[in-house]
């Protein structure tokens, strides 16, 4: 097989003209002969503007240079696209897919014997992931790490949870405008994801236990000088992995999937992570079974003392012991003779990590956090297919509820009614968002975490139970049932729900229902129409994504990308 600069030629009719060719384009970067006969590695790279969480990048790629070249090998780093949470519109997640396809792309069309993913916000881990699954050469991924936390009037801040919880002090009248935007500058201090266990951090941590990255390299903030070492060493494995390695679907089996959702759980992890898993899964031909993920959060304790499930962050984490230390709790759970890209079994990883006298940032299973997982699978005739509640960030008064249903049909129109004094909404009820899964917004945005109406935040109010077919960030936290499948936009029973219907939730028998007769439901389902955005045509990417995207069970990549199982 072909390697280094003699891989992936282009096309000219002569194999011999390609090569000359591409030399001598090489060259004019400086290049010698001995070099360009090394191991080629290559280095995403995903700094932006647009990304702050990315802002460390540049180092990085820096230090997983030096790795190459100290393991004899020839880096080159290459863009593609880069994708931030604040600044995506409409929504991150639809441009996840896009991301995946650009990287996959790109691995493939350039030379390049292994490749170092460098990501970090939400989306671009596993964009990066998919693609390395997909595209299937040699790979290691190098997350950007978590930004140090804040701190304002003696109280330690966070992104993004502290960011969810201020601001809705600030729409209830108790956190003023001059305070608000003082606190805006002390929520991010650093370059770097968000430093709570939301998606970011999850999928860094869930990375490890998948073995897709550098044992105990998930969670070293940002800022730190073990990051650009963890990033040093990665580019070397790189290396190794160039001469010969395992490739990401000898990595990624069936049982490492099962690690990373046990780990999932333990961690209190991001609803998102479950999403996520579910795509990089099926781009290695494998599906993610819903009664699985159910049974392991029945059987796994939230281990992890991180918010929003509990009250610290990611550098306390860190330096406790991190993911290897949290899953010796839950060994007897783990394949642990799963391979890992450092050439050891998960096992041997669990084994090497430190133990941090005194530290109770990571549990026992007899001081557990909670003694169930972070998620719950529900089922009911309002979501056939599956929903989940992120039960570890929820409140157990509201774990087994029924209330009058509240409808809001699409995320405008919450918006619009939402803080309407004339509302006609009590905190008993149920809030209904439809409409705004991965057709019917498009990209399934996180709109799942829906406000507390203003007048009911006045009145102290701070959790609902709230459903959807949207997802929510892995930093929010409430009684909020999401992914409810199939989505509204495509006729599921989401889009026959009315204002005033009653609605049961129960968690521990893990249902949700609409308590309406079905004479009642059959007739109001032979009047439904589709929403028009869910069936206007589109152009471009918008287009392919309406056409092509799957539901939330399938994760939300494109048909035509997965691997039939």
């Amino acid at each position: 097989m072909a390697t280094g600069m003699r891989k992936g030629l282009a096309s000219y009719g002569d194999p011999g003209f390609s090569l000359f060719l591409r030399k001598a384009f090489i060259k004019a970067m400086g290049y010698s002969d001995d070099a360009l006969d090394r191991p080629i590695v290559g280095i995403t790279d995903t700094f932006s503007d647009f990304n702050p969480c990315h802002g460390n990048v540049p180092k990085l790629i820096d230090a997983v240079k030096r790795g190459v070249m100290l393991a004899g090998g020839l880096p080159m780093s290459f863009p593609t696209v880069s994708i931030h949470e604040s600044f995506s519109n409409p929504t991150s997640m639809f441009l996840r897919n896009l991301m995946a396809m650009d990287t996959e792309e790109m691995i493939r069309a350039q030379p390049m014997d292994a490749v170092v993913l460098i990501g970090g916000c939400d989306k671009t881990v596993p964009a990066q992931l998919m693609a390395a699954a997909s595209a299937d050469i040699p790979a290691i991924m190098l997350v950007t790490g978590p930004m140090l936390v804040g701190h304002y009037k003696g109280e330690v801040l966070g992104a993004c949870t502290d960011c969810r919880r201020l601001w809705g002090q600030h729409r209830a009248g108790t956190f003023s405008e001059d305070e608000i935007e003082e606190v805006s500058g002390r929520l991010a201090p650093t370059t770097g994801t968000c430093m709570v266990m939301g998606t970011a951090s999850t999928m860094a941590c869930v990375t490890e236990a998948l073995g897709m990255s550098l044992p105990g390299s998930g969670s070293i903030p940002a800022t730190h000088a073990d990051r650009l070492r963890a990033a040093e060493a990665s580019g070397a494995r790189a290396v190794a992995l160039a001469k010969g390695g395992q490739r990401p679907r000898e990595i990624m089996t069936k049982a490492a999937f099962r690690n990373a959702l046990v780990t999932l759980q333990a961690l209190g992890g991001s609803t998102n992570g479950l999403v996520h898993l579910t795509a990089i899964a099926g781009r290695c031909g494998i599906a993610i079974d819903l009664d699985e993920v159910d049974q392991l959060g029945r059987d796994v304790p939230v281990l992890a003392d991180l918010k929003p499930s509990g009250e610290h962050y990611l550098e306390h984490f860190h330096w406790a012991g991190g993911t290897m230390r949290m899953l010796r709790e839950v060994r007897e759970l783990l394949a642990l003779d799963a391979m890992t890209i450092s050439g050891q079994t998960l096992g041997a990883a669990i084994d090497a990590a430190p133990d941090v006298p005194g530290q109770t940032i990571i549990r026992t299973r007899a001081t557990a956090l909670s003694s169930t997982g972070a998620m719950a699978v529900l089922r009911g005739n309002l979501a056939p297919r599956g929903a989940v509640i992120k039960q570890s960030a929820a409140s157990p008064g509201l774990m087994q509820h029924t209330g009058r249903a509240v409808v809001f049909d699409s995320v405008e129109d919450m918006t619009l009614r939402i803080d309407d004094d004339g509302l006609d909404v009590t905190k008993d009820d149920v809030l209904v968002l439809r409409n705004s899964g991965p057709k019917g917004a498009p990209g399934m945005p996180e709109a799942g975490y829906m406000p507390i109406p203003r007048k009911l935040a006045r009145q102290g109010v701070k959790d609902m139970v709230r459903i959807s077919d949207a997802r929510m960030s892995g930093t929010a936290f409430g009684t909020i049932v999401l992914h409810i499948t199939p989505e509204a936009a495509i006729g599921g029973p989401l889009a026959l729900a009315q204002t005033g219907d009653r609605i049961r939730l129960d968690v521990p028998a893990r249902r949700i229902e609409l308590l309406v007769d079905e004479a009642t439901l059959a007739s109001r389902r032979a009047a439904w129409q589709p929403p028009a955005e869910a069936t206007t045509p589109a152009r471009g990417y918008a287009g392919l994504f309406q056409r092509s995207v799957l539901q939330a069970d399938q994760g939300c990549d494109f048909d035509f990308l997965v691997v039939a199982p």
